[in-house]
C-alpha cells in the first residue's frame, strides 16, 4: 500500500515529541539502543525537528556531541529523554570516525519515508 506524501509527512512530524535527544554509538543500536558511547564528557542532545515535507524530515540544525578519546562511533540513536527514557530508533553514520584523543562530532539527521 502506497501512502501519500501528506500521510507520510503526518507520521513523520510525530517524531517532534517522540524523539527529543540524539546519541552515538560504537555498533548498531540494535532495536533496544545498545553500544551507546560513555565516558568523559559524552552526552545525548536535545534535539529539535522541522516540520516534515515530501516524506522527509530532519533536524532544525546540526548538534555537536562530546566523544571520550579512544572512541570509535559508527551509529546515531535518537531517544525520548537525556537519560535512560525509551530508545526509537537510530541509523549508520555517513562513515565511522575514531577519536584517539577525543573530540567532538556535529550529528545532523534527515530521515526519508517512502
Amino acid at each position: 500500500m502506497a501512502l501519500t506524501s501528506a500521510t507520510r509527512d503526518t507520521m513523520l512530524d510525530q517524531l517532534n515529541a517522540l524523539a527529543t535527544h540524539a546519541s552515538l554509538h560504537t555498533a548498531d543500536p540494535g532495536s533496544s539502543g545498545t553500544s551507546e558511547v560513555t565516558g568523559g564528557s559524552y552526552a545525548r542532545v536535545a534535539i529539535t525537528w522541522s516540520s516534515s515535507s515530501s516524506g522527509t524530515k530532519a533536524i532544525t540544525a546540526s548538534v555537536t556531541l562530546q566523544i571520550p578519546a579512544g572512541t570509535t562511533i559508527t551509529h546515531f540513536g535518537l531517544w525520548s529523554a537525556i537519560s535512560a527514557g525509551t530508545f526509537r530508533g537510530g541509523g549508520a553514520l555517513t562513515a565511522s570516525q575514531s577519536y584517539p584523543t577525543g573530540g567532538t562530532y556535529d550529528l545532523t539527521i534527515t530521515i526519508t519515508s517512502t
